[in-house]
């Protein structure tokens, strides 16, 4: 591995260690330190991994945004390594490598995924270390780095299920070219039942739990949540996610696999993404599913690339790295806090872009991403206002019901320093943890518009509010304070499901 990519490498780092204190702590943050406190093996939205990751960066780096999103950081620099390594084991030389990594560095969704503790942070990885195995076993005819493979598959399953989509493709892509011959091979078949084995504990508990995952994604069609996007729009948010200066580079990866006759004894791989493509289409999911693959296809693009420009036209690969570069710097601010609140809205309006909306969501003035780090311990502290403002004997009957697991998860991360109890709330997995034992006597209410709390409760006052002018416009709301519930809390609560 050539110094240069070391350096990319560390840039990568550097840059999201030094950004990871812009701003504040984001939604899906607190709700998987919420889950980091219950470990399980498996959770109504997600596979387990990601719940033991925030727990080892709790207990190892604390809880400042540096400790927590330390290991995402190191992840996003191991994929800028790992990609440079993929476009090595494919042929590339030294520029195929540097221009590997660079493309995973200018990737504006990685900007955004590598800044936060979430399982997107780990995916990208996890894709290309399995798409390496794959093209070592292939280019050194090892068979046994399907093993390998398995072992990663397995993890990659236990970190998002998005990875099952990879699985079924790569197996596709198998069936559909001359690589076939590895279902021959037995190192292939303990790969398939290593990872069955790394996965089952997660099977398990889904079987016990009655596969809530699929519950939550039928509710979530059913409302409409996500934004469904047509065949030319999906391709078109995947330009715009990667970089559109950077398409050229994937797009020209995926050509190289499918009709290069040097990298036909890869052509499993861009066959994969075609059948992924297709798949997330049909199935309308969320435009940026597809994401984690491209490290793959800039690996692939740059190898192509190279070759192209060895013999002829070599000053073309220092005008793209140019402009590549240009094109980073100018949507970076979009995807990455570097900027304040303030100049991000400025300088996306004196752009005339946003980034493309995955969810039908009102986000205010700042993008989703962006918007969903605002207002937490501001509405803890509003919170913790209105509590202590009650009797004494009242406080320590009074639980704190919250509609939505990021409002939850803040009340239970910046609750102790607030003197607060831990929220209760029927989102997500905070329903199977239960109402504790609240009676519904007297109840603190967030996100709610107090309609339906007044046909449960005997009284109900507002006692606060909560507003942020750089949060999601729907965490602007009411704190009430509700009393005399008609029915005994913990008798309603298997109603009070809400999987959304």
């Amino acid at each position: 591995m050539s110094r240069a990519v070391w350096i990319l490498v560390g840039v990568k780092l550097v840059f999201h260690v030094c950004t990871a204190g812009r701003y504040g702590i984001f939604r899906d943050e607190l709700y998987y330190l919420a889950c980091s406190e219950h470990l399980a093996w498996g959770y109504v939205d997600q596979p387990p991994l990601i719940a033991l990751v925030a727990w080892i960066a709790r207990h190892v780096f604390g809880e400042s945004l540096y400790g927590l999103r330390f290991i995402p950081a190191v992840a996003g620099a191991a994929t800028v390594w790992l990609t440079a390594k993929l476009a090595a084991e494919m042929g590339g030389g030294r520029f195929a490598q540097i221009m590997a990594a660079v493309a995973v560095i200018a990737t504006p969704i990685y900007l955004i995924l590598h800044h936060w503790l979430t399982m997107n942070a780990f995916e990208p990885l996890i894709w290309v270390a399995c798409a390496w195995c794959i093209v070592r076993a292939i280019s050194r005819a090892e068979p046994r780095y399907w093993i390998y493979f398995g072992l990663l598959a397995g993890l990659g399953l236990e970190n998002k299920y998005t990875t099952a989509f990879f699985l079924a493709a790569v197996a596709v892509g198998l069936v559909l070219t001359s690589s076939r011959q590895f279902l021959k091979s037995g190192e292939l078949w303990i790969g398939v039942v290593a990872a069955a084995l790394i996965f089952l504990p997660n099977f398990i508990w889904l079987v016990l739990h009655h596969f809530p995952f699929l519950e939550l994604m039928h509710n979530i069609r059913q409302g409409h949540r996500d934004v469904f996007r047509g065949p030319v729009g999906f391709i078109e948010d995947q330009v715009q996610f990667m970089n559109p200066v950077l398409a050229p580079l994937w797009m020209g990866g995926l050509l190289w696999l499918l009709i290069v006759s040097r990298a036909r004894q890869f052509r499993l791989l861009g066959v994969a993404y075609l059948v992924m493509l297709a798949t997330f289409i049909l199935l309308r999911g969320k435009n940026y599913y597809l994401a984690s693959f491209y490290p793959i296809l800039f690996a692939a693009g740059s190898v192509g690339f190279d070759s192209l420009t060895t013999q002829h036209a070599r000053w073309t690969r220092i005008v793209y790295v140019g402009l590549v570069s240009i094109a980073t710097a100018i949507l970076a601010p979009l995807f990455s806090p570097i900027l304040s609140p303030e100049r991000v809205i400025a300088y996306s309006d004196w752009l005339g872009m946003a980034p493309p909306k995955t969810e039908n969501q009102n986000t205010g003035r700042l993008p989703q991403y962006f918007a969903d780090e605002f207002g937490w311990e501001e509405m803890v502290r509003e919170v913790a206002r209105a509590f202590h403002a009650l009797p004494a004997d009242l406080q320590a009957k009074t639980a704190i019901f919250a509609n939505s697991y990021g409002q939850a998860g803040a009340i239970d991360f910046f609750g102790p320093r607030y003197g607060l109890p831990k929220a209760i709330c029927n989102h997500q997995n905070y329903w199977l943890w239960g109402p504790r034992d609240y009676d519904g006597d007297s109840v603190i209410v967030l996100g709610s518009d107090g309609s339906g709390d007044r046909e449960h409760f005997k009284s109900v006052e507002v006692i606060g509010r909560v507003d942020h002018p750089y949060s999601r416009r729907d965490e602007v709301y009411n704190i009430f304070l509700c009393r005399g519930m008609t029915t005994d809390l913990r008798k309603a609560w298997p109603q009070l499901k809400h999987w959304n």
